[in-house]
């Protein structure tokens, strides 16, 4: 099978570089040069255009920042026409459910399969090849592209058949994500105002009924003061931007997702945005600076 793999970023490199090790045919772009070369030199098949790297491939892997991005490589730059007739588009970049559907329907008109893939895991998942992988596809389409997800994740669900479902499982996991990060920054932020040792904190609250995989990973690097960046800020600002944007397509409240956002894009705001997503506990220092904690 000839893959085409485009967005080649600090998960899409890893990614690539498992299919690389599983035997596929791997063909790859990415805008940024760095990045095509870091592929070149693990054994990947560099090309100079999406185009290129989408010539008569079975599959194209799109592991880009966002829907807009999706189109713009299928459509604008000629990716999918290049693509061969009977061949696979495989989004599995974090993008509105409303976007994932107008994208499979346009990339179906043109007889192609459609499979909505989004991922998670982070740069560690994508490493160790053990991402979770939510599919939504036709079962012949899905069980086209299942080896090829399993040198991908190994915990692998097929949600539905009509794309957007996949995108939906992502958006929740990505509300509770963003929600729990900036939750366990307030707590952390709350006991060190008052002066208890933050370390002591995450001991106690780390065994018991209060924890979260959240607050064991990041609350570590939460009281690093520039800690190596996991995950960044605006990737939360991202995500949780599109959490609210599909709450609003349906009319769903979703108060938590909007005061988690704020707390983000605020951070953000101030500079920090390429910080790792644990530093949103920086908001919270600022919201408290210049008050003396009570007697």
């Amino acid at each position: 099978m000839q893959l085409s793999f485009i967005g080649l970023g600090a998960m899409g490199s890893l990614m690539a570089r498992n299919l690389i090790g599983a035997g596929f045919a791997l063909r790859g772009y990415d805008a940024w040069p760095a990045a095509v070369q870091r592929f070149r030199d693990k054994g990947g098949q560099a090309t100079a255009s999406a185009a290129e790297a989408a010539q008569g491939a079975d599959a194209l892997i799109l592991m880009v920042v966002s829907a807009a991005q999706a189109e713009e490589v299928l459509f604008a730059s000629g990716a999918l026409e290049a693509l061969a007739p009977d061949g696979v588009v495989v989004l599995m970049a974090t993008c509105p459910p409303g976007a994932v559907r107008d994208l499979a329907q346009r990339v179906q008109a043109t007889g192609r399969g459609f499979v909505d893939a989004p991922v998670s895991g982070g740069t560690a998942g994508a490493d160790a090849a053990t991402l979770s992988i939510m599919v939504a596809a036709e079962a012949a389409v899905f069980d086209r592209v299942r080896p090829v997800l399993r040198a991908l994740g190994n915990k692998i669900f097929h949600v539905g058949t009509e794309p957007g479902q996949g995108a939906t499982v992502k958006v929740v996991n990505q509300l509770l994500c963003g929600v729990h990060i900036a939750v366990a920054a307030e707590g952390m932020a709350f006991a060190s105002r008052v002066g208890v040792d933050p370390q002591v904190v995450l001991e106690i609250l780390g065994g018991s009924s209060a924890s979260s995989w959240m607050l064991k990973d990041r609350g570590p690097r939460m009281i690093q003061p520039d800690p190596e960046v996991s995950s960044a800020i605006d990737i939360f600002v991202k995500d949780l931007g599109i959490v609210l944007d599909a709450g609003r397509e349906v009319k769903a409240a979703l108060p938590l997702s909007a005061a988690a956002y704020q707390m983000f894009l605020a951070t953000s705001g101030r500079g920090d945005g390429a910080a790792d997503d644990s530093q949103v506990i920086r908001s919270y220092g600022l919201l408290n600076a210049g008050r003396a904690a009570p007697a």
